[in-house]
């Protein structure tokens, strides 16, 4: 048998086969068949027609020798799919291992939404998604059939506080970054609007001017004031701008996304910065305050502040008067206003100053109950000599103010609070807040001064210790101290004495030193100066006398406070002075 490679098909050709051709018109015909033909490449995609659906797939013709088939799952989304419809399809393979052409729709539209995408993204274009759901920190838009990001921050120009009023809607988007890393798209709606709003604004900032009343919407509190669209320019309205009344917060009195009517009050050069009111827009309180008002006139209103110096009372919204804490209480000792009033309470005022050109006023609590100086019984009720109890209110170096009633005051002088201690400071001998007894030494209702005394209320001792420690008498005496000067001395009854250091010398012609307790005799005594001088030497030498004694003219009241040590002459407490008188009135009788 002769090899395929000697067949002549030439000869077969004239016997029947292929008549009437040529090798070369065959090249030709064939050279037409295959131009009939898609030149097609795998992972593309490509349009093709349905020719046939069967209950597993659907055959597409895409012009290429072999028909293609699509499972009949990716066509879920069409009502229908039926021969003639054409349809977006992706080669996945020319031919498989059956010689089959393998196609995909799911695969095609999704190559064609990233290419959309990218297109939208290139030529800034607008697409509308639909919003699938809510996610952390904004939404999932659908666009194309590929899930993008839409952050809360790129939803609206104001702020979003509830995202799922968006969900299941259609919402214009642009894309605005693709991560082909991780096939992630983020899209904007904000850009959209901010569009639309920078006409609006440009608008809006060439027609602005001072005074002009526009309407806004809230969009924003804090707590210093409230943030407003105007339209796709922001102003601010400050918290003192909202009303003529006080207020803490601005939600007191409005609320978010509420439409207000404002005026501008001022804006910079740029129009960045715009100033709101809404308080303008009404008259000022002051100007509709009764015309009767004056000075002297009792008003009502509510405390809304309180401060170190004083309160404000509110008669009215946007009217207030300051209550100086002096004028708080007839006291001349100020205390904390929190003491007398705070804020809420509804309280009843006078008048003192009233300016409407300023609008200022000043207000007092006191004026509404009368002035203690000025009672008809002041006169009687603290005339000299009347005893009374007080409370120490302040100390000074020269003595202590005592406040027998609310606005009456008096000054018990350091040298009246005792007959026989020695008190340099009145810290000695109270305390502020403790309670004093005393007796009135002097009034001046005009002048409004009160001099009180404490040792007053018992009798003068020194006239009882003229008598017990007359000149020239003998007593038991022990050295307390000593310096270049002499020596104190403790007398009988508690009473201090000194020795000057000649007059220390004993018999044997040593000195008396401390804690020795001898004999000693009396050389002067002066009630006036509350002053007991003596002398051990006199006791045995003769040549050693006192002195005669001699009248001297009464000291004032600052020269009994001076230092000197002979002036310390202290009676340890007024019960030894009565247990002193007891026994010289037993001794009369």
């Amino acid at each position: 048998m002769s090899n395929k490679e000697d067949f002549n098909w030439e000869d077969f050709e004239t016997k029947g086969f292929g008549e009437g051709y040529s090798k070369d018109q065959r090249e030709q015909m064939a050279a037409m068949y295959e131009g009939t033909l898609n030149e097609i490449t795998e992972k593309e995609v490509i349009k093709g027609t349905v020719v046939g659906v069967n209950d597993k797939d659907v055959i597409i013709n895409i012009g290429f020798k072999s028909d293609g088939l699509v499972p009949i799952s990716e066509f879920r989304d069409l009502e229908s799919i039926k021969p003639g419809d054409e349809v977006e399809v992706f080669i996945e393979e020319q031919e498989n291992a059956l010689g089959q052409l393998i196609l995909s729709r799911k695969k095609a539209k999704i190559v064609k939404a990233w290419q959309d995408i990218e297109s939208a993204f290139e030529n800034d274009s607008v697409i509308e998604g639909l919003v699938k759901r809510r996610t952390k920190g904004g939404l999932i838009v659908d666009i194309y059939g590929v899930e993008a990001f839409l952050p809360g921050s790129q939803i609206d120009v104001k702020p979003i506080r509830d995202f799922d009023i968006y969900v299941g809607k259609k919402m214009e988007v642009k894309v605005v970054k693709i991560n082909h890393a991780n096939d992630n798209v983020v899209v904007s709606h904000k850009v959209l609007i901010e569009k639309d709003l920078e006409k609006q604004k440009a608008e809006i900032l060439n027609n602005l001017e001072k005074g002009q009343v526009l309407e806004g919407v809230i969009k924003n509190m804090t707590n210093f004031g409230v943030f407003i669209d105007l339209g796709g320019v922001d102003g601010l309205l400050h918290i003192t701008d909202i009303s003529w009344g006080r207020i803490n917060h601005p939600e007191e009195v409005l609320e978010l996304d509420q439409k207000v009517q404002i005026v501008v009050l001022d804006f910079d050069e740029d129009k960045k910065r715009i100033s709101l009111g809404m308080k303008q827009l009404t008259s000022h309180p002051w100007d509709s305050l009764a015309s009767n008002l004056e000075v002297g006139s009792k008003v009502q209103g509510k405390i809304v502040n309180v401060a170190d110096y004083g309160a404000f009372l509110e008669l009215a919204p946007g009217v207030e008067g300051l209550i100086h804490v002096s004028e708080m209480s007839w006291s001349q000792h100020l205390r904390n206003p929190a003491d007398f009033v705070k804020v809420g309470d509804e309280i009843e005022a006078v008048v003192l100053t009233l300016d409407k050109d300023d609008r200022k006023m000043s207000l007092g609590i006191k004026q509404l109950t009368e002035d203690p100086w000025t009672k008809g019984d002041m006169s009687t009720k603290y005339s000299v000599g009347t005893k009374h109890k007080g409370v120490v209110r302040n100390l000074t170096n020269f003595g202590l103010f005592l406040e027998l009633e609310e606005g009456i005051d008096g000054l018990v002088h350091v040298s009246d609070l005792s007959w026989t201690k020695k008190i340099k400071h009145p810290s000695e001998f109270v305390k502020v807040g403790d309670e004093l007894e005393v007796a009135v030494l002097e009034l001046d209702v005009d002048n409004r001064r009160l001099a009180l005394g404490h040792k007053q209320l018992e009798e003068n001792p020194w006239d009882t210790f003229e008598t017990v420690f007359p000149i020239g008498s003998d007593h038991k005496c022990t050295v307390v101290s000593k310096n270049d000067k002499g020596a104190v001395l403790e007398l009988p009854y508690g009473l201090e004495g000194f020795a000057t250091s000649k007059n220390l010398e004993k018999a044997d012609g040593s000195q008396v030193e401390v804690g020795e307790s001898l004999d000693f005799k009396v050389m002067e005594f002066s009630k006036d100066d509350k002053r007991i001088v003596l002398s051990h030497t006199a006791t045995f030498r003769e040549d050693v006398k006192p002195a005669p004694a001699a009248k001297k003219p009464a000291k004032k009241k600052e020269d009994s406070a001076d230092n000197s040590p002979a002036e310390k002459s202290t009676l340890g407490d007024l019960d030894a002075l009565a247990e002193l008188k007891e026994k010289m009135e037993g001794g009369k009788k």
